[in-house]
Formats: structure tokens, sequence, C-alpha cells
């Protein structure tokens, strides 16, 4: 099987159902900005870091490529069978932070991304999070999207801020609070 196809030559793509739309369609920028986001997961994933984590990263990232595909059928034509989301992937995030929080000294001041490598990753992760969920939450204004994609995509970008203080904390990095000039 040839990677390359040439249907891309000329600007546009199809989604999952066969419609042909542009590259920089709004549907097109939200599951690039996950796959994007995934990627940096695998970046993260791959650190020295604690097993547990490794493994729920890695459930992250097939959840994110189940988002992915939802975001790339088009809810109209597509009559492929895609994996669901489920409410229990959003709450095992939140238990995962509950989890780390019990660990973790009280927070009371904003924190500076940085401190470490994989610390830093985690920002980054993050950040382009809040960013696949701005972009999702757009497309829905215009397009079906699934309520728990924007969910997850929410709780996934704060799991991504305590796991950075939790490796923080593991590496014995201390966070970097940003006191405000006043």
């Amino acid at each position: 099987m040839k990677i390359y196809t040439k249907t891309g030559d000329k600007g546009e793509t199809s989604l999952i159902g066969g419609t042909r739309v542009p590259k920089f369609h709004l549907r097109i920028e939200c599951y690039g900005t996950v796959d994007e986001l995934n990627s940096y997961i695998g970046l993260i994933q791959c650190q020295e870091i604690d097993i547990h984590s490794k493994q729920i990263l890695k459930e992250i990232q097939d959840r994110l490529f189940t988002i992915g595909a939802s975001l790339a059928a088009d809810p109209e034509k597509s009559k492929m069978k895609i994996p669901d989301l489920n409410l229990t992937d959003i709450t095992l995030l939140e238990a995962e932070m509950d989890k780390m929080n019990e660990i973790l000294p009280e927070l009371k001041h904003f924190v500076l991304p940085g401190g470490n490598t994989v610390v830093s990753y985690c920002h980054i992760a993050r950040c382009i999070c809040r960013r696949a969920e701005r972009l999702t939450v757009h497309l829905a204004m215009d397009s079906f999207v699934d309520d728990k994609v924007t969910i997850y995509l929410n709780r996934l970008s704060d799991y991504l801020f305590v796991l950075g203080r939790k490796l923080a904390f593991d590496s014995k990095t201390d966070e970097s609070i940003w006191l405000p000039r006043l």
C-alpha cells in the first residue's frame, strides 16, 4: 500500500464519508490538532516516568484516535462505524487527577510552565489540548460534534496540568510559581 495518493495535491482532502473539503476546513484543523496533541502525549509517554502514568498516557492516545476518527467523519454522510467515546473515559481522567492531587502540595499560585523537560512537554501538550478544545467548540457551533469530545478535551487539559505537577514532584523539581509584580 502506498502512503501517498496524490489526491490532496490541490489542497483538498476527504472526510470519512467521502466529502471533499479544503485542507484548512475547521474539521481538518480540529482533528489535525488532536493528532498534534497525540504526538506530544507520545513524547511524554516515552520519557523516564512511572509505569502507571505511561499506561494512562497510552489509554489517552487510544482515546485521541477515537476522537480524531469522530472529528474526521462527515456527520451527514459517513456510514462507517467509529469507536465510541464513553463517560468512563472522562471519569478515568478525573479519578487519575484525584489520585495525583492526594500527594501533591496544595496549589496556591499559578504555575509557570517548565521545571524540567518532561514537565515542559506536559505544559506544551496542555496548550495544544486547549487549542483542540477551542477549535472543537467552534466546530460544534455549525456541525455535529459529540458533547463527550469537548468534555474529554477539557478534562484532558486539566489532567496534563496535574500530571506535569506530579512529574515535577516525583523528580523533586521545584515548581516555578508566578508571583505578579504589583
